[in-house]
């Protein structure tokens, strides 16, 4: 391990989250970005890229489970998942705990990143790549999507910020081209970034998706190692998340046999959708 170093996460224009005594593990950098392994008494090990955090072993649980479950426990009897970006493997290995998931293809830009998440982060992914369901791609997420001929229950987007390489990700056009791969009743799934420190790109990034999806929800959950109050949105052609009550999604817990969740349960589901007034107000 190299010296112990201040890790600094910018939140916002002269506002950053501090991460201490944080020793690097590992260094690459790629044909893409410049990838940095860590480990922090804070958040365990953590990877960074081009210096922004994008997973920690400490709290990644909170969103890949909330990526993926709302999702797939509103349709009965999901088998096939697809995975843009996601390369540390924790949605994968949430998918995983879906025994009727038949195959997820993970679809990573970086090939780099996969390496290095597989052997410094095996928190995250938990030996998902090893499983025989995982079919990884290495290429570009959207090029994939233009040429699926397959649907799918659930398609995530576990990508970078809308920025750079990962922006045409983002678009309606790309929904659109999204939502033709998606099986009857299947569901889109996507970071849309910090309600307090980014409104902004998340009220644009609901509109996008508004243009292609007549059910789209917004989920609101804390992610400590990105700040604070963070939004993901789920989106649909024909699937309300919303609609699924306590008990139906207990006992659909129970048939599907997960019960090693760490955030999301049946009462977490609800409490996910409910939006505070200033967003509301923001998204009308």
């Amino acid at each position: 391990m190299g010296q112990a170093v201040l890790l600094e996460e910018h939140l916002a224009p002269q506002l950053a989250l501090q991460i201490g005594a944080a020793q690097l593990l590992a260094s690459r950098q790629s044909r893409y970005q410049r990838i940095d392994v860590y480990d922090s008494p804070a958040f365990g090990r953590l990877f960074r890229l081009d210096g922004v955090l994008m997973s920690s072993e400490a709290d990644e649980f909170y969103y890949h489970e909330t990526l993926v479950h709302p999702a797939l426990l509103s349709q009965s009897r999901p088998q096939r998942v697809l995975v843009l970006g996601g390369g540390d493997g924790g949605s994968a290995r949430q998918a995983l705990k879906h025994g009727s998931v038949q195959r997820i293809d993970v679809v990573e830009l970086d090939a780099e990143v996969v390496a290095l998440a597989r052997q410094y982060l095996p928190g995250v992914h938990g030996g998902a790549f090893d499983d025989p369901r995982v079919v990884l791609h290495i290429g570009d997420g959207k090029d994939f999507v233009s040429a699926c001929r397959e649907t799918y229950e659930l398609i995530v987007l576990d990508l970078t910020d809308p920025v750079g390489a990962a922006a045409p990700l983002y678009t309606p056009a790309f929904f659109a081209d999204a939502a033709r791969c998606l099986s009857p009743g299947g569901c889109l799934t996507l970071h849309l970034g910090s309600p307090v420190y980014a409104l902004q790109q998340v009220v644009a990034l609901q509109a996008a998706l508004r243009q292609v999806f007549p059910l789209q929800r917004l989920m609101l959950l804390p992610i400590p190692s990105y700040g604070g109050m963070w939004a993901l949105a789920v989106a649909s052609l024909t699937t309300d998340v919303a609609g699924f009550g306590q008990d139906q999604i207990n006992q659909r817990l129970l048939d599907s046999k997960i019960s090693d969740l760490r955030y999301y349960n049946a009462e977490i589901h609800h409490a996910l959708l409910a939006l505070p007034g200033f967003l509301r107000r923001a998204l009308s």
